[in-house]
């Protein structure tokens, strides 16, 4: 598989090469809802990894046709040379000492890292992962009193200080940070309230060239060793709870995360629930934000 391919892309490789042994690809890394089209579509082959007992329910499909890789959380990243009160929390946000400093990456009609920010909000204001309307009404909020700019927040716009607080996911911020050597000097949190996780998963191939090949790439994945390496990524591995417990994170890499009791709070929607609110986000996110 190409590393870049979107889910659609992996999952419509599996379908298009089924019939050919040689070139079709073994295991794929997709997300929830196409995990769960997998299954629909008969195209994965169960299979329970030896550290299965270990990955949170909430991430495996209990038969073994996917099971969760790893996960992110929606962060701030704060430039603490242009904020010098770091928001904990998204009440804070609506200071007015934020005005015109708060971005999302993107439009969160288009982008899931901007729809799981205002899905985030809404946990934090009443909502829940069946109720994401307290997270766009938020949003209105926050561009009513021009906090919120509409600019798209990105490793650039972090760079060249157009959006001194971004909410975005903690790898991606993370991975920004350590890019950056300092310049902008930036702070990663976890809010107190209102974590929202998001993960992808891994599915074998009922057509996989080498099924046993991929059987054995999916133990390397779940053991510690492949576990920490998505780690060393900044991505939490699904397995990142009974690592802590074991204590077989290395303090050097811990010492860059956020704590690890920030992510135990983390809630993590089924498919259905992500479908319900992009639906509902669809519809309201221009009236009610867009339109303030």
């Amino acid at each position: 598989m190409a590393p870049d391919d979107s889910s659609g892309q992996e999952l419509q490789a599996v379908i298009t090469y089924k019939n050919n042994k040689s070139t079709g690809p073994d295991t794929v890394d997709v997300g929830p809802s196409f995990a769960s089209e997998g299954i629909t579509e008969g195209l994965w082959d169960p299979y329970r990894n030896s550290h299965w007992n270990s990955i949170p329910d909430a991430m495996k499909d209990p038969k073994g046709y996917w099971v969760g890789d790893y996960y992110g959380v929606e962060a701030f990243a704060v430039n603490t040379t242009m904020v010098k009160n770091v928001p904990q929390d998204w009440a804070d946000l609506l200071k007015p000492e934020y005005k015109n400093t708060i971005g999302i990456n993107g439009d969160p009609r288009s982008s899931n890292d901007a729809f799981m920010a205002v899905w985030a909000a809404a946990l934090a204001n009443g909502g829940s992962l069946d109720n994401i309307m307290p997270g766009i009404e938020f949003f209105a909020k926050l561009k009513k009193n021009g906090n919120f700019l509409v600019v798209p927040a990105s490793s650039a716009t972090i760079a060249n200080r157009t959006t001194p607080i971004v909410i975005m996911w903690d790898y991606l911020l993370l991975g920004y940070r350590e890019s950056f050597h300092g310049n902008p000097p930036l702070t990663i949190l976890i809010p107190k309230t209102g974590v929202l996780g998001g993960y992808y998963c891994q599915a074998v191939s009922k057509y996989a060239p080498h099924p046993f090949a991929a059987r054995l790439w999916e133990e390397y994945l779940y053991s510690d060793e492949g576990q920490l390496a998505w780690l060393e990524g900044y991505a939490h591995p699904v397995r990142y709870a009974d690592l802590v417990k074991q204590g077989k994170v290395p303090a050097t890499l811990a010492a860059k995360l956020p704590p690890a009791s920030a992510y135990a709070k983390a809630q993590f929607p089924t498919v259905a629930q992500t479908k319900r609110a992009g639906q509902v986000l669809q519809q309201q996110w221009g009236p009610v934000v867009v339109g303030a």
